[in-house]
């Protein structure tokens, strides 16, 4: 067996050795991009995270995508539930899993799920919140921080009562003290609740619960209709990992959708703004790459993820002076 290399052994291995692990039909050759040199954590105002996200239409399993990440330079991941489902599946350990990732030097800082906890269902919510403390659990056993909270069940239809939905989030808040991982609430700028950062901070206000956090998004801000000055009333404190993306100047913002992100720089968001904003704030989390983009699915995965954190590094560097 292969003993795992060190994440500073990672990083002195050259770009084409990161492209060899792509997939099937990527070509390593393809990865004379841009050097990943970024600027040392020590020395920027954010953590680098990657939502697998980004690499989704090329199909690559949760190993190699970790691998990958650890070795563009990336502090931590953001993988989906349902990733780490078929990794269990397919007959991955979690214990195994979680040595990897620490032999990587890698923090699994998020994961995105989808479980029901908002809905009016009284039903569909014990469920959801059973299907929380499951899924919690085995990011507990990989050494996993937090974990999304979107208003997934009820991004359509009617519009709730933010005091319930309050309550809810308080609900699961305790779920996830139990299992040792943070639910962060989060907007869907297109969906029926939670769409606006007001109402997040409403919800997360009114939880009256100690864990209580947000998990924001660049597009998903924009595409809700609020302004980006809302940042200013947030307590950095009160979020641990923001989503950083772009969006272009076409469609009208009614009618964008995830597809339309691009990377950060790419598009025509007020970065230096957002950036700045959450310094002053005190914010100090991650900046989590995540992006929808089909036009990067085509690409060779490893050039998706090292052109990820080059830009997120750019956009910081732009932003801080």
């Amino acid at each position: 067996m292969t003993t795992p290399l060190s994440r500073r052994e990672l990083m002195t291995h050259s770009a084409a050795a990161v492209g060899a692990l792509a997939a099937g039909s990527f070509s390593a050759n393809l990865f004379a991009a841009e050097s990943t040199q970024v600027t040392p954590a020590g020395k920027r105002p954010f953590g680098y995270c990657f939502n697998t996200s980004c690499i989704r239409g090329q199909k690559l399993d949760l190993v190699t995508e970790i691998e990958m990440v650890a070795k563009a330079g990336y502090d931590g991941i953001e993988p989906w539930i349902r990733e780490l489902d078929q990794y269990v599946q397919d007959g991955g350990s979690l214990r195994d899993l979680r040595k990897r990732l620490k032999d990587l030097g890698l923090g699994v800082e998020s994961a995105i799920g989808f479980a029901n906890w908002i809905v009016d269902d009284d039903q569909k919510r014990t469920e959801a919140l059973e299907q929380s403390k499951r899924e919690m659990g085995m990011l507990a056993e990989i050494g996993a921080k937090r974990i999304a909270a979107p208003p997934a069940g009820a991004h359509r239809g009617d519009k709730l009562d933010l005091m319930d939905v309050a309550k809810r989030y308080h609900a699961l808040l305790d779920v996830g003290r139990e299992s040792g991982i943070l639910p962060q609430l989060e907007i869907w700028g297109s969906a029926t609740n939670l769409s606006r950062i007001g109402e997040a901070v409403f919800v997360a206000t009114e939880s009256g619960h100690p864990d209580a956090c947000l998990l924001l998004d660049v597009y998903h801000i924009f595409r809700g209709g609020s302004d980006f000055n809302g940042l200013n009333i947030i307590n950095g404190k009160a979020m641990h990992v923001m989503h950083i993306n772009d969006y272009p100047a076409e469609p009208e913002r009614e009618k964008m959708g995830d597809k339309d992100r691009v990377y950060p720089g790419d598009g025509v968001a007020p970065l230096d703004e957002i950036l700045s904003t959450l310094i002053e704030t005190g914010y100090t989390g991650m900046l989590s790459l995540e992006l929808f983009n089909p036009d990067y699915y085509k690409q060779d995965p490893a050039i998706v993820i090292q052109t990820g954190i080059s830009k997120i590094d750019k956009a910081v560097i732009s932003a801080v002076g």
